[in-house]
């Protein structure tokens, strides 16, 4: 969640002052709480339907306990997806889910075949809802005890569902995960749900049929990697090289950075390294505020930010294939080869032709955002930069611009967030669907381009 600090609010549509009537208001329905400027409010839906964590707001003070459940909703439902909810409440129903339903979900994660859909999609509902169980209960050990049973359930719940969908919004206080940042069970667990839900739901479903066919003895320890699909093949490699190589670059750049990592033991400078590291993979807690750390940090945050997760999780960005596919493109060119090859696969043309638009996409949209938010806020490049490439990648990380934004910046902000939610998945779909148009076989001329 984004570090709040001490936001004034302006008048507004809640309660719990004298900016309006609220006679009309059951007891106890506003606890008290300062109104809310119908934009903070708008804000909040939208982070929180788009899993991204940037607040104008702190939420653990501003929002009654009706308002925190509406929030976890929001996360719950942005983070699963609309054919994915949808589809639950048919389950729940029992109902039968249309040919068309069936269709609109092998667009929303770009599946193969219509053969299966609604099976996969109640394997990812049963799925989520395990790990977020798991996560509850880690949290528990903390929480329960801190503020009690009930109350501790339903904050481990909430932080549970928050990190796993990659939203990042806390109910600590107005310092996200800044307490924590010697704790390992909060350090971990969370990392852990960041982590499984950045992987995406088929890296899952191929890793567990591999260990069923490993207990099973269908297959051997040496042959387990073996056979993989490409697909899983880049998201695994990518993810270490990413998560690994942010935590020693951000260990190395401000391991005698008194605000930061300075003042930690060395296991403790590791452990919020890395937690720096999964956390830009669009999570959006901290455990140290972005703000203390240096530049050089702050540049390799940004870098981990854009690229976010994996494709069908509940992470954003531009995703780790799109990003590994481009780097084979580099990489096959610099060889020389005629082909895109990657552990002796050939990358699909459309998979190209899609992960450029995709970046091209996100760069531009990261570019003019910054220019805008920078000509209404007049604040430094970095803090500009820093706060969209957050909003286009559903991160949730600031270097404490966003509770100091104007109107103009925060409809700026929300474009911004909406956008980088659907912009990508929603053009790889239409990219998709152009593919067979009747042209496609009619062969043109080629033509060179003087290119560098």
């Amino acid at each position: 969640m984004a570090h709040t600090g001490g936001a004034d609010y302006d008048a507004g549509v809640c309660c719990g002052d004298s900016a309006g009537d609220n006679s009309s208001l059951p007891a106890g329905f506003c606890g008290g709480r300062k109104s809310v400027y119908w934009l903070d409010a708008l804000f909040t839906a939208t982070t929180s339907v788009c899993v991204t964590g940037l607040v104008t707001v702190p939420t653990a003070t501003t929002w009654s306990t009706f308002g925190k459940i509406v929030i976890l909703g929001l996360i719950q439902f942005g983070g699963l997806g609309i054919m994915a909810c949808l589809t639950m409440v048919f389950l729940i129903l029992r109902r039968k889910i249309s040919l068309q339903s069936r269709k609109l979900i092998q667009d929303t994660y770009n599946l193969p075949v219509l053969k299966g859909s609604v099976g996969i999609v109640r394997k990812l509902l049963i799925g989520t809802a395990a790990v977020e169980l798991a996560g509850a209960f880690f949290y528990s050990f903390w929480f329960v005890p801190e503020y009690g049973f009930w109350k501790g359930i339903g904050y481990s719940l909430f932080h549970s569902v928050s990190a796993f969908c990659n939203a990042g919004i806390d109910l600590v206080g107005e310092s996200s995960f800044a307490p924590f940042v010697t704790n390992p069970l909060i350090n971990f667990t969370t990392m852990g749900l960041i982590f499984l839900s950045g992987l995406g739901f088929p890296v899952w479903w191929e890793v567990l049929e591999r260990v069923q066919d490993l207990v099973k003895g269908k297959r051997t320890r040496k042959n387990f990697v073996r056979g993989f699909t490409l697909h899983t093949k880049l998201v695994l490699t990518t993810t270490v090289i990413l998560l690994f190589g942010g935590a020693l670059l951000i260990l190395a750049l401000d391991w005698n950075n008194a605000s930061s990592l300075g003042s930690l033991k060395p296991a403790q400078k590791a452990m919020a390294a890395f937690f720096q590291s999964v956390t830009t993979r669009t999570a959006g807690f901290e455990t140290i505020p972005q703000a203390n750390f240096s530049d050089g940090s702050a540049m390799v945050s940004m870098i981990l930010m854009f690229i976010g997760g994996s494709p069908m999780g509940t992470a954003g960005g531009v995703k780790t294939t799109t990003v590994a596919i481009l780097l084979v493109v580099v990489a096959s060119y610099i060889r020389g080869d005629s082909d895109t090859v990657v552990w002796g696969r050939k990358v699909m043309e459309e998979n190209i032709r899609t992960a450029v638009v995709i970046f091209f996409f996100a760069l531009t949209m990261a570019f003019t955002a910054t220019v805008l938010l920078i000509s209404v806020t007049g604040s430094p490049l970095l803090d500009c930069l820093y706060e969209i490439v957050s909003a286009v990648a559903t991160v949730g990380l600031t270097r404490s611009l966003t509770p100091t934004l104007p109107a103009a910046g925060k409809i700026i902000v929300i474009l911004v967030m909406f956008m980088g939610r659907l912009g990508p998945v929603t053009l790889a779909i239409a990219l998709r669907r152009r593919s067979g148009r009747k042209d496609v076989d009619i062969q043109r001329p080629e033509q060179r381009v003087l290119i560098g």
